[in-house]
């Protein structure tokens, strides 16, 4: 809690800090609601709005943990941009200075993680609370509460993977370049590859694909519900790759920080 608090110290009066909490906070109701109000639907104004029918509780948590996914990027590039400040500026070498070690500056930026992943995480629930009063009965709350916890996971993956690209570059702009192009391009670009040679779908399993793929799109659940289709397959082999991956980033990150030079 006292590595915590020293984190909090660094970016309570940080501009950019509010700045993109604050897109996250009012995007995504804001978003959600105009979904769910019928200002953006799919067609023309006759149109069925496919996209506003699972505000119920029963399918408000994974309707609502998909836009999240999206945008999760407001908070990834957040902390890209407080970790790589630390190099930037030379703030980290003043922590070890001030007595922290190398590992306790590492794992301040790990706790800002998890601290947001919880933040995210709860804040979501609220919505999904909000959303679904608004169009369900609270007797049938709370529905199906998976996916909100593949929120948890899918945050934390975003969330520890700029962190991981922070630490192995150093710079912002380097560091938030490799972010958009490895998750916009070459992720999808090799997931596609993987797929296609080995006939099977192990691409999915690429570091943050395979949290993407516990909140599929919104749209191919109604569809799917409506026409009677089967189940997606049991989710927990995504959840278990997904904290391999975050495993992962944080013994690479820690090599990095414990053997290159400050």
């Amino acid at each position: 809690m006292n590595i915590l608090s020293i984190e909090w110290l660094k970016v309570k009066k940080y501009r950019t800090f509010w700045v993109l909490i604050g897109f996250f906070i009012l995007l995504l109701p804001l978003w959600n609601y105009s979904i769910n109000s019928g200002i953006v639907k799919m067609g023309g104004k006759d149109s069925i709005n496919f996209l506003n029918q699972a505000y119920n509780f029963q399918n408000v948590w994974s309707n609502l943990g998909w836009w999240t996914s999206i945008f999760v990027t407001f908070i990834s590039i957040l902390i890209i941009i407080l970790t790589s400040n630390e190099y930037s500026f030379r703030t980290n070498r003043q922590n070890i200075i001030d007595g922290l070690t190398r590992l306790q500056f590492y794992h301040a930026k790990w706790l800002m993680v998890f601290a947001l992943t919880i933040f995210t995480t709860i804040y979501v629930f609220v919505l999904g609370v909000a959303f679904g009063m608004s169009n369900d009965d609270a007797s049938n709350f709370p529905g199906k509460l998976m996916p909100l916890f593949s929120v948890f996971v899918l945050s934390l993956n975003y969330y520890a993977f700029g962190l991981f690209l922070a630490v192995m570059f150093k710079r912002s702009g380097l560091s938030i370049g490799m972010f958009f192009l490895y998750s916009m391009i070459i992720e999808y670009l090799s997931k596609g590859l993987i797929n296609w040679m080995s006939k099977s779908e192990v691409g999915n399993y690429l570091p943050l694909q395979a949290s993407d793929e516990l909140l599929p799109f919104p749209l191919l659940s109604t569809l799917k519900a409506m026409t009677g289709a089967a189940e997606e397959p049991n989710q927990w082999g995504f959840v278990a790759v997904s904290f391999v991956w975050i495993v992962i980033y944080y013994l690479i990150g820690r090599y990095r920080l414990l053997k290159s030079d400050w």
